[in-house]
């Protein structure tokens, strides 16, 4: 028996794991690698191991670089069942969703600008003449239906006539709903067999709502060897969800192999308990400048978060109760997920809101922005308030129009809750904010790159690291140490190259056998 690694392997996205036993094989998750375009398209367009093998797949939770192949796989051939949290079941249906119309919408966008530059080249004389004014009109509206539609077929066939490339997006909506289908939901703690002599058993992982670590028992005959994916593992006393769970069924101590995460593997977060007056400290800073704060935020997770705390303040009288607008379909989307799911909150959540028959998601100040019109009208208001919006690492959404109408702005504030990986546009953002801000914000402030335009970045960047829904190191030994596990050997996944072998040095050094598989590599399990 082994488990091979085929994504999240030295980098953070993309994760995909299989568990290969005498009989068959399991996968664990099948996540979408996320970056730079080119650079992504082609390891998402494959994947590693041919779908037909896989009995079943184990999901860890929704997020897309943990779900966001899923499509892809039951397309390809897979034909088994997907077996998740409840919670995770069910934000998976929008989350999908939501990649879909996504990807969608960005192959129509890139296959206009294609057809639109190979028109201006045919009119202009193969571009040696300047296109006027009508020409540019003109190839508009052969191209587009009105401000925002695009012509998706005329555009295709014009691109197919001249033997120019079609991009195609990864996955349709149709194949998003074939796969939602092969879901399973299970609770937390129950067993459910996902192959022969193969059981699995969701526990707490605490990282979002549904999250879950799978443990996974194979038995012949005598013989029982555990493995224990640990998915994303969240920090522990943070609000809404419960802590990473610590103590497992007697069956279940002995664990042959931890894949264990490691994106905070040699960084350490700011104290939970700071995280709302950090927050708190922003926002007045900021309105007392007459300004607005801008939030990327994750829809799952990061988003409810920020809503709980902000919520706390306004009840408290901390914060001065400027409007809210969570401007993210999918997070509207989600926030009703978690209203649902009370299920999963821990004791603090209970106390401050539902005894006293609060919602934590909804006060009189918040309003989820509908539509576009809406959001454009929002991006005008020169009001102080807070916009909570999407992606969370600024590689496109709404949350970039908010910037493109603030960033420039001193009195504004741009608020950075969470992981920006690495060549994402929230990492520049973040990089270059620091670095005018450690120069003292003097002179010329830096330029940012986006929508083909250069803005200057007069805004202040801040992060607030505490907001990660990943445990950091500490946070991770803590797991490890007062657990009641027994662990044999440990795979470290899911972290950015430095991050994970540091954390490797470190888990040797407190006496674990560790090792930090390569792409493709696998570890066999005695």
């Amino acid at each position: 028996m082994h488990v091979s690694f085929y994504g999240a392997v030295r980098e953070v996205t993309g994760s995909f794991h299989t568990l290969t036993t005498e009989n068959e094989t399991i996968l664990f998750d099948c996540g979408l690698f996320q970056g730079r375009r080119k650079e992504t398209e082609a390891k998402n367009k494959v994947l590693a191991v041919d779908p037909k093998i896989f009995i079943n797949a184990v999901l860890s939770h929704a997020h897309i670089d943990h779900s966001g192949r899923l499509p892809l796989l039951v397309r390809e051939g897979f034909t088994g069942q997907i077996y998740c949290s409840r919670a995770t079941a069910a934000a998976s249906a929008y989350l999908l969703r939501d990649s879909a119309k996504i990807q969608e919408g960005d192959a129509s966008y890139l296959n206009y600008k294609t057809a639109k530059s190979f028109l201006a080249k045919v009119r202009s004389g193969d571009g040696k003449i300047a296109i006027s004014a009508q020409d540019l009109q003109d190839i508009k509206v052969l191209l587009k239906s009105g401000d925002h539609g695009l012509r998706n077929e005329v555009i295709e066939k014009l691109l197919r006539q001249h033997h120019l490339e079609v991009i195609e997006p990864l996955y349709s909506m149709e194949e998003v709903e074939n796969a939602l289908a092969c879901f399973q939901g299970i609770p937390y703690n129950e067993t459910v067999t996902i192959g022969r002599g193969v059981n699995c058993t969701f526990y707490e992982a605490g990282h979002i709502l549904g999250s879950a670590m799978s443990l996974v028992s194979c038995e012949n005959g005598s013989r029982r060897r555990n493995i224990l994916y640990s998915g994303d593992v969240g920090r522990f006393d943070k609000p809404i969800i419960k802590n990473p769970n610590l103590v497992f069924a007697e069956e279940h101590r002995h664990v042959d192999l931890l894949i264990l995460e490691s994106t905070y593997g040699n960084r350490l977060h700011g104290p939970i308990g700071d995280m709302k007056d950090r927050l708190r400290e922003v926002l007045c800073e900021t309105f007392d400048r007459g300004g607005s704060v801008i939030i990327p935020a994750f829809a799952y997770g990061r988003t409810q978060e920020l809503l709980y705390f902000l919520h706390e303040l306004y009840l408290s009288g901390e914060v001065p109760a400027m409007p809210v607008y969570v401007d993210s379909p999918l997070a509207t989307q989600i926030t009703h997920v978690f209203g649902e799911h009370p299920e999963t909150y821990d004791r603090e959540t209970h106390e401050v809101f539902l005894r006293r028959g609060l919602n934590p998601f909804d006060f009189t100040q918040l309003k989820f922005v509908q539509g576009i019109e809406e959001s454009m009208a929002l991006n005008r208001d020169q009001r102080s308030h807070i916009v909570l919006a999407g992606s969370g690492m600024c590689e496109g959404g709404r949350v970039l129009h908010h910037l493109r109408h603030k960033i420039h702005d001193e009195r504004n504030t741009v608020l950075i809750v969470g992981y920006m990986g690495k060549n994402t546009f929230g990492r520049h953002l973040q990089e270059m904010g620091a670095k005018y801000a450690e120069e003292g914000r003097s002179g010329a402030p830096p330029l940012v790159r986006f929508f083909n335009k250069d803005y200057p970045l007069r805004a202040r960047v801040v992060t607030l690291g505490g907001f990660s829904a990943h445990a950091d190191r500490d946070e991770l030994l803590r797991f490890l140490r007062e657990s009641n596990l027994i662990v044999e050997k440990i795979a470290l996944v899911h972290g950015e190259e430095d991050q994970t072998l540091a954390f490797a040095e470190t888990l040797r050094g407190a006496g674990y056998r560790v090792t930090v598989p390569w792409h493709g590599q696998s570890v066999n399990i005695p």
